[in-house]
């Protein structure tokens, strides 16, 4: 395995026989692995006639809950947190935390593109991506209409195109706990978390365009689908992670082998340190998200779970594996709080950046990251398995 916490198909983890061999061993005894699908053995369906076998399962859920809290990204983000609200002059100098994003950025690229070099373009590679491409661009039209139903169009368009867009930090916390159950997931779900970016953004932007034909860009320029669509491959992070998928593609594993050393070796501690910092992040903007009112909360509380639960019909009906649902699940249910804000601020000033960044980042990330990954896993497993 060549990140400790993104685990790919056909690697074998040392780091994780020595940090999880409970969780491995459950997971042995309920399933087989194998190098495109998880396979698993029936299990009872849980009735209101069996009370034993209803305990059991809570048991278990409560289980995946905790172990899911105390891994140390987890934990440090929780920390991060903590630091905030108990008033610490903890804080991480203000150019290493997009130092910590780069890096993570050009190590799931990296890592995404020799699998994905791997593995080929076969059914398995594509289904998954063409889920992605349809989640991102349908997701936001429904929360635009949902959203204008009480927001104003600019604020609608920018919420809807960070929430059919995706969070990178979910999607690392996710394979992170795949890898503490032992459950292996395709390299090419790397690329989709690429491919979600953007789309969101562009159909978005056309949903504002439709309702305003007269908005124009901070600039004063009209709004152009071309220049949506370089505006949002030119972001940073999203150029960064596209480009490492590339340059990971084409250099394949011999490219793999020669930046594994560090890509591997300091994955898992980076991951803490920018957990820590996000914590530090979501408890300063959670003051400010008290002002946006009740129906924009519950939108980031309720919409998320909705996008999610999408996400799992559709990767049911295209017989997904296991860990590729759960990722592509956790993708739809989370929220762009980098990409978009970046892009939205340039393309429509009119948006209130107080009310779309607070609701990714105060209330969508937390929720996901904290509850949302072992409830989605352990519906995903009960689906799967019955």
């Amino acid at each position: 395995n060549p990140m400790g916490a993104c685990p790919n198909i056909g690697y074998k983890s040392d780091w994780f026989k020595k940090s999880a061999p409970q969780a491995r061993g459950q997971r042995s005894q309920g399933c087989t692995l194998h190098p495109i699908r998880l396979r698993a053995k029936k299990l009872p369906l849980i009735s209101s006639k069996n009370a034993q076998a209803s305990c059991t399962d809570f048991r278990i859920s409560m289980d995946l809950l905790l172990q899911n809290l105390l891994q140390p990204p987890i934990l440090f983000f929780v920390l991060g947190m903590a630091a905030v609200l108990f008033k610490s002059d903890l804080e991480l100098p203000a150019p290493l935390p997009k130092v910590l994003s780069l890096y993570l950025l050009f190590a799931i690229g990296m890592h995404g593109g020799a699998s994905l070099a791997k593995s080929g373009f076969g059914l398995n590679v594509t289904l998954p991506l063409g889920a992605a491409l349809l989640l991102a661009s349908a997701l936001p039209v429904a929360s635009f209409f949902i959203l204008r139903t009480r927001l104003s169009a600019p604020d609608s368009a920018a919420i809807a195109a960070a929430y059919g867009s995706v969070s990178a930090v979910t999607f690392l916390a996710a394979c992170n706990f795949l890898d503490q159950v032992n459950v292996e997931f395709g390299g090419h779900m790397i690329a989709a978390l690429a491919l979600m970016e953007f789309p969101a953004i562009i159909v978005g932007m056309l949903l504002l365009k439709r309702e305003r034909p007269d908005a124009k860009e901070a600039t004063g320029k009209p709004i152009t689908l071309g220049h949506l669509v370089l505006e949002s491959l030119m972001n940073g992070s999203i150029f960064l992670l596209l480009g490492s998928l590339v340059i990971g593609f084409v250099s394949g594993d011999a490219g793999w082998k020669k930046v594994s050393p560090f890509a591997q070796d300091l994955f898992a501690g980076v991951l803490c340190l920018f957990l820590l910092d996000m914590g530090m992040a979501v408890a300063r903007r959670g003051g400010s998200i008290r002002k946006a009112g009740a129906f924009p909360i519950a939108f980031a509380l309720l919409f998320p779970p909705i996008g999610g639960g999408v996400a799992l019909v559709l990767a049911w009906v295209l017989n997904l594996p296991v860990g590729d649902t759960f990722l592509l699940t956790l993708l739809a249910a989370s929220a762009s709080y980098i990409a978009v804000p970046a892009v939205m601020r340039v393309s429509v000033p009119e948006a209130n950046p107080g009310l779309y960044v607070p609701m990714a980042l105060s209330l969508t990330f937390p929720l996901n990251v904290l509850v949302g990954i072992p409830v989605f896993y352990k519906i995903i497993t009960m689906l799967w398995t019955s």
